[in-house]
């Protein structure tokens, strides 16, 4: 049995910092794992200009604990008036490491997003013409569409035409939730990549139902069956260089996940690849985690893979029920749970 694991440090490619003294309680915890992260855009207002993501790059980096080698990319939220030239203009100075499509109002902060994905066809020609990766929430937000059928649907609706019209540009299908999404992933070419979260691997909708509301099993997109889940831990570990990990860690306080709001979002960071390699660990592919976790994503991305090295053994650890940030608490993902890996000194 395995009891150490050394591999090149990962990076995260997707996740939330949210933004001023949540932002400076969070970063600490991903910087510590991770040298390099995909930060989403979805900020009130969103980032949707080169000079705004510059900004809110140079606050990630102050909140960054001294001595810790930890980079943010950034990316630009799409609207239906994105202008292509600032965009571009934005990945030529190194600004945008991508873009990123919301539906409008299908996840937290994104009444912003794109409204017809056919308005946005000519900011997708130029992200093609120029190489900028294009990362997907790939949801459909009709009132008389099944949550759970939000996905599927999107594929059928929406990406399938995107890879089809613009077969040179790199998509990241982003926390992926479906055997549907892993399908058209293996299916689609080299161009078509994909991240997966630790909680989709870890629980199926039951886990946000059963014995009563769990509002800390709630993120979107939502859990799926476990026939679901089966298929992402199938995809995660298979070594396919088209899947790699992205936490999708969403910070939101106790008290908003827990009132009658009940925030979409799960606080992944602080306990992130010990939860990733538990999966790992479970389906006997412990040799795919490095690929998963430090190889695939810098490779899609076309960045270099990072020198340094983390090591991760075999141990139990109790997670905290709760964590103070920003004067309050918030709950992390396995909160008040024991997990067998942990980030070895």
């Amino acid at each position: 049995m395995t009891d150490t694991l050394t591999i090149r440090r990962p990076d995260d490619w997707h996740l939330h910092f949210r933004d001023g003294e949540i932002m400076r309680g969070v970063v600490p915890y991903t910087a510590r794992q991770f040298a390099r992260a995909i930060v989403m855009p979805n900020l009130t207002p969103p980032v949707t200009t080169a000079q705004l993501a510059q900004e809110y790059r140079e606050r990630i980096r102050a909140a960054t604990p001294a001595g810790t080698a930890f980079e943010p990319l950034m990316t630009c939220y799409l609207t239906d008036t994105t202008d292509p030239d600032d965009l571009a203009r934005g990945a030529a100075q190194g600004v945008f490491t991508a873009a990123k499509l919301y539906p409008a109002n299908a996840t937290t902060n994104s009444a912003s997003g794109v409204s017809d994905v056919a308005k946005l066809y000519p900011v997708l020609e130029r992200m093609e013409a120029d190489g900028i990766v294009l990362c997907i929430h790939g949801e459909v937000t009709d009132h008389d569409i099944d949550v759970f059928d939000r996905e599927a649907i999107f594929i059928e609706r929406h990406l399938r035409a995107i890879v089809r019209d613009f077969p040179k540009l790199k998509v990241v299908f982003e926390h992926i939730t479906t055997a549907d999404a892993v399908q058209f992933v293996e299916q689609a070419g080299e161009n078509v990549a994909a991240t997966i979260t630790p909680q989709h691997l870890h629980i199926n909708r039951n886990a946000m139902l059963v014995g009563g509301i769990q509002p800390h099993n709630y993120c979107l997109p939502v859990a799926k069956r476990e026939t679901h889940r089966l298929a992402l831990r199938k995809a995660a570990t298979s070594g396919s260089p088209k899947f790699f990990l992205g936490t999708d860690s969403a910070p939101h306080l106790r008290g908003d996940k827990e009132s009658d709001c009940g925030c979409a979002g799960i606080f992944g960071a602080p306990y992130a690849l010990e939860s990733y390699l538990t999966v790992f660990d479970e389906e006997g592919a412990l040799d795919q985690f490095e690929a998963f976790a430090s190889l695939n994503g810098p490779a899609f991305y076309g960045l270099p893979v990072n020198e340094d090295r983390i090591t991760l053994e075999r141990a139990e650890i109790a997670v905290p029920q709760e964590l103070d940030l920003a004067g309050a608490t918030i709950v992390p993902w396995h909160g008040g749970q024991t997990i067998g890996w942990r980030i070895a000194d």
